[in-house]
């Protein structure tokens, strides 16, 4: 059975495909979800293991990704948060799954395209909006949190070396001027930088951006799912990027919890595991997808298979 797909090559490369594919271990006739769109590199791929009786659902709250929509009758596009995977799944009919897959990453599209704001290469306005419906915008968080807030987010999702001073200084300068654009900001806030420029932006970049998104809320709430989503022996599959991220894949895959064992269980029971990890290690990317695909290197794959 053939496919078409809207999308360019040039739009995202897919991370750590033939190691996702292997994670899944697909079946020819299963129900698949690909929580994150983008490009369709994953799913393209995951749809070249189904036989006719096999489904796939893909899940992109940003709209650009609608336009790459495989034209294939055993694909189906849910344009909202994977956060919301059994509500829009339900209304698909599908209440159970073979197969998960998630890559946290941010698309090559996404970063390429000025006017949306995830770049420190381009001047455009601060938005960061993965999904254009919602409302908060980098712009709304650096001109209205507090320093406390600003703190955290860059400390956390960031790893800023010099976060409270950061927060500190953002606070002050916005007594006398507003942050709207990248350049404006870069310009504000250039005596701040330790260490390699470049670097140092990105990271306070990423924490803005996963901040606008709330993206370690979506992926709790995604995470959260998985138990009861997941038929018995079905496999979830997630490449994230951040080490804040598969801390949260590494745990939740391990213990079924996000709380800290020292805090489980006080009378000493013990609780039902429904996960079983994969993936003792995370898989990371071989040199030759990393020299292809600079964007690849961070990349970690876990992957966890319901008992």
């Amino acid at each position: 059975m053939n496919y078409m797909t809207g999308s360019s090559p040039a739009y995202h490369i897919p991370v750590l495909l033939s190691e996702a594919m292997d994670g899944l271990d697909i079946r020819a006739n299963g129900i698949y979800v690909d929580c994150t769109f983008g490009g369709g590199g994953h799913s393209a791929e995951i749809l070249s293991h189904l036989n006719i009786e096999g489904r796939l659902y893909a899940f992109d709250q940003d709209a650009d990704a609608k336009k790459n929509a495989l034209r294939d009758e055993r694909f189906h596009f849910i344009p909202h948060n994977f956060r919301h995977l059994q509500r829009f799944l339900r209304l698909n009919g599908v209440t159970e799954v073979d197969g998960m897959l998630a890559d946290l990453g941010v698309s090559s599209h996404q970063f390429d395209e000025a006017d949306r704001g995830f770049s420190i290469r381009m001047d455009a306005a601060l938005d960061m909006r993965m999904d254009k419906r919602q409302e908060l915008t980098a712009a709304a968080i650096l001109n209205s949190y507090s320093a406390s807030d600003l703190h955290r987010i860059f400390e956390q999702y960031g790893e800023v070396t010099n976060s409270k001073t950061l927060a500190g200084a953002i606070v002050e300068l916005r007594k006398t001027i507003r942050f709207r654009t990248v350049n404006g900001f870069r310009q504000a806030i250039h005596q701040l930088v330790k260490g390699n420029p470049n670097r140092w932006f990105a990271q306070v970049f990423q924490a803005l951006r996963i901040e606008v998104n709330d993206e370690i809320g979506a992926l709790r709430e995604m995470l959260e799912q998985i138990p009861a989503l997941l038929k018995p022996g079905g496999r979830a599959a997630v490449i994230s990027f951040h080490s804040l991220e598969d801390r949260m894949v590494k745990q939740f895959f391990r213990d079924g919890t996000f709380e800290e064992k020292d805090n489980l269980n006080p009378f000493g029971t013990t609780t039902a595991k429904t996960l079983r990890m994969v993936t003792k290690k995370p898989i990371t990317p071989a040199a030759a997808e990393v020299r292809k695909n600079p964007r690849a290197r961070s990349a970690k794959l876990r992957v966890a298979e319901k008992i």
